[in-house]
């Protein structure tokens, strides 16, 4: 059964339409073993939730199983009538599941209203390509044969998702496999399962079949990971979360062969060159670092400014970022809500004392924010050199470091030289330079004078050690199908 108390009621306007008074998700009669979940601004209790083992995700798996031929056997128009279905729910209780997100994971209610709409809007992008899975016919050798070509669901899908996007990242990875006839189980991180579980709650009012979409709710991965990789009912692991996770799942997964989509961690370069527009450039700043209080891995972890327009940029950009509120997300002043566990605020203290002792300088902020919460002020450093942690490691939090440099291919240079691949992002205004930094660059995604750049229509991913795979667009739904060659003989 799932508990939840006062805290996270008194933001909803119907509770029992998202957590009823029934069975856990998992289907099973009961569960001693409970985990909580915390309110990260407040600390206050918003939830105790059944701790699920390996033995419920393996049921949840023979579920999916049992379900996957009879979801596939529907027509694409079905699929896609049922994904519809699902998005018009989210977008009816926009404003309860952001609340719902907002109290669990702590980001401002704005930017959770702009997360759920963005679910919503891979639910809607899903429903749509599930119509537009094609095959192709091959010119034969020889007149008596017909070469064929058809793509099928891969089966089951496990899927485990990250605390930071706790909606967005569901949709992203669910609707895909929902399209293309697979069925799934998912996993969500132990710090935001409550927006999972109002989410399957739509789902199941949606219509959609027992057993097509599973949900095992658990305060720890690790034995529910290791399920997921070694059973062989599952064929396709999705993960998003760091690249230390991602290594271990998919040394697991090669035991079975199995297919695997990783979205791992970034080390984002940010540039900006002597023919910038400063104050674009530091606006996309803002949205590139200090969006979910920095708490993404496509965040800006390194911005590199040429040294003509350093003072300059730096200047403005500290104004800005003094200007940003930090607070409850529940608060409507707040711009930077809560770090989501005092492990966070730790590193975060780790990387400015590291690049203080090292020479660098505090522009603004650099303390705690609040003496209760995991709170901590936007805070720019200048001085940044290759020796301090901040510049090697991925901060994951409000810090924007910032390095000056003189010579424009040295920072092209500077900007590859890491493990990680996944997001990056420049500013120029000529157009050569435009073109060749966008192509030099080694990341799956690069952004030219934007610091935003997400969309259900385009492939998100990594290169290197950042991933494997991509989720979105008409790319993402390849993830999940497999490709047949059919040869007729005889015609």
């Amino acid at each position: 059964m799932l508990e939840i108390f006062e805290p996270l009621k008194r933001h909803l306007g119907n509770p029992a339409l998202f957590f009823p008074s029934a069975p856990d998700p998992s289907g099973s009669a009961s569960h001693p073993r409970r985990f909580e979940v915390f309110n990260p601004s407040t600390g206050e209790l918003l939830a105790r939730l059944p701790d699920m083992q390996a033995e419920d995700a393996a049921a949840a798996i023979d579920r999916a199983y049992a379900a996957q031929a009879e979801w596939a056997a529907l027509t694409a128009r079905d699929r896609s009538d049922a994904l519809w279905g699902w998005h018009q729910l989210i977008v009816e209780h926009l404003d309860d599941l952001s609340a719902i997100l907002t109290a669990e994971m702590g980001k401002p209610l704005a930017e959770a209203k702009s997360e759920v709409s963005h679910a919503a809007a891979y639910l809607q992008w899903y429903a749509e390509e599930a119509n537009r899975i094609y095959g192709e016919t091959i010119s034969a050798p020889s007149v008596d044969r017909r070469l064929i070509v058809v793509k099928q669901p891969i089966g089951v899908v496990a899927a485990i998702t990250p605390w930071n996007f706790p909606a967005s990242m569901i949709a992203r990875k669910i609707a895909p496999a929902l399209a293309a006839g697979c069925t799934v189980v998912l996993k969500p991180a132990e710090q935001t399962p409550l927006v999972a579980a109002a989410m399957f709650a739509l789902a199941h009012r949606a219509g959609l079949p027992e057993g097509v979409v599973n949900l095992v709710l658990a305060s720890e991965g690790a034995a529910i990971g290791k399920e997921m990789c070694f059973n062989p009912k599952v064929r396709k692991v999705s993960f998003t979360g760091s690249t230390e996770v991602g290594r271990l799942l998919m040394r697991q997964c090669s035991e079975q062969i199995k297919k695997i989509s990783l979205e791992l961690g970034g080390n984002a370069p940010f540039i900006v060159f002597d023919d910038a527009d400063v104050d674009a450039a530091v606006e996309g700043a803002i949205q590139a670092k200090f969006r979910n209080a920095g708490q993404t891995c496509v965040s800006a972890n390194r911005i590199y400014v040429q040294a003509w327009l350093h003072d300059a940029f730096c200047a403005k950009l500290a104004s800005r970022v003094q200007s940003l509120v930090v607070g409850d997300g529940f608060d409507p002043r707040a711009a930077i809500g809560p770090l989501i566990d005092m492990s966070a605020l730790a590193k975060i203290e780790r990387h400015i004392a590291d690049a203080v002792k090292k020479g660098g300088v505090i522009h603004c902020g650099g303390r705690r924010t609040y003496e209760h919460g995991t709170f901590f002020q936007p805070t720019v450093l200048t001085g940044i050199t290759d020796g301090m942690q901040i510049a090697r490691e991925e901060t994951f939090g409000p810090i924007a470091p910032v390095i000056r440099f003189d010579d424009p291919e040295q920072v092209i240079r500077d900007a590859n030289d890491t493990i990680y691949g996944l997001a990056a992002y420049f500013y120029a205004s000529d157009l050569k330079r435009v073109w060749r930094v966008a192509e030099a660059l080694e990341y799956g995604m690069v952004g030219v004078n934007t610091g935003r750049m997400s969309s259900e229509a385009a492939p998100f991913g990594g290169m290197k050690q950042s991933g494997i795979g991509r989720e979105g667009s008409r790319h993402g739904l390849d993830e999940y199908l497999e490709m047949k060659y059919v040869c007729l003989g005889g015609i």
